[in-house]
């Protein structure tokens, strides 16, 4: 059993190796292999690289607007109070708008399988959109 302790005594970090653009992650739990929970922020125009998970993911947004895509198929618009599941193996993208925040929190299954950055040609320019 993880207790988190809601004081936050957890510090925002930055993360580059595997985005596009300001990101900044707060660790919720960690169970390294199993399961990461962790709220994340993105600057407009900030995004995940291409990316799966052995267990799957669950993200419920928080605040602001932003981009999901799933591999061969044209993104989808992300809202407060959207939960997203994306099931194990699916290579997927999340991130802020063009133009937009997005803040969300993550619950990661198993092991992240990284890829490659998102193209251009798979990140709209406008702002997000339905």
């Amino acid at each position: 059993m993880i207790i988190a302790p809601g004081d936050g005594s957890s510090a925002s970090q930055r993360r580059d190796a595997t985005f596009t653009g300001e990101v900044w992650a707060t660790p919720v739990v960690s169970a390294p292999g199993e399961a990461m929970i962790a709220s994340i922020f993105f600057a407009p125009g900030a995004r995940t690289f291409w990316h799966s998970h052995d267990g799957g993911q669950v993200l419920q947004v928080m605040a602001g607007s932003g981009l999901i895509g799933r591999r061969g198929e044209p993104p989808r618009a992300l809202r407060p109070g959207d939960t997203v599941w994306a099931p194990p193996g699916e290579v997927h993208w999340h991130g802020a708008g063009a133009q937009t925040f997005l803040s969300h929190l993550a619950v990661s299954l198993g092991t992240t399988q990284w890829a490659e950055p998102v193209a251009p040609a798979d990140y709209p320019a406008g702002p997000a959109s339905s």
